[in-house]
């Protein structure tokens, strides 16, 4: 039998933000990094995250959930099992084994190089792409790149934060953009 816990009775939101840390000057200093680790550890915030963000697409024809690494690893291939779909790793410069694409893109803290299988993704797919901060955007703008290449057509994007301060929404006004705890 599975343990869960009562939800508070605040709003979902609230909830949320309540298990999100606050770690100033991390990576680097002036940057607040929202660590997202109390949340993970709570099974029924855990179950509420995927459950939500797999419910705004769950109207649509989703082949493909494609996740960025790192913390996109962990809540896309729920998703992508309550959607009926398959799962997509996108990573890090030279940690796919097989034939990749590549593209390089900058984030707010610096430059990196992302890569996909050659084969991850059929002319055609419908693909989500799933991580868990919208910050500036670039790194998602970078997997969207990634995966029109390739043939596939990006239904939506969809992550736990979003740094509304940013402004990283405002590179995607024509996909579809779920967020379930913005701050300002």
């Amino acid at each position: 039998m599975t343990k869960t816990k009562a939800v508070p009775k605040t709003s979902q939101a609230e909830y949320l933000r309540s298990l999100i840390r606050d770690i100033p000057d991390f990576p680097k200093p002036g940057i607040i990094f929202k660590d997202i680790t109390p949340l993970l550890k709570n099974g029924e915030a855990l179950r509420m995250v995927c459950d939500e963000l797999a419910k705004h697409f769950q109207k649509q024809v989703i082949d493909q959930v494609v996740g960025i690494e790192s913390r996109g690893f962990i809540f896309s291939p729920m998703i992508a099992y309550k959607l009926g779909a398959g799962f997509v790793p996108v990573r890090k410069k030279g940690k796919l084994p097989h034939e990749v694409e590549r593209v390089s893109y900058t984030l707010e803290y610096g430059e990196d190089f992302l890569e996909i299988h050659r084969d991850a993704i059929s002319k055609g797919d419908h693909v989500l792409i799933v991580d868990d901060v919208l910050a500036t955007g670039g790194t998602a703008e970078a997997v969207v790149k990634l995966v029109e290449k390739l043939g596939g057509k990006v239904i939506g994007l969809a992550f736990v934060i979003e740094l509304l301060f940013l402004n990283g929404r405002n590179r995607f006004s024509n996909i579809p953009l779920s967020s379930l705890i913005q701050y300002d």
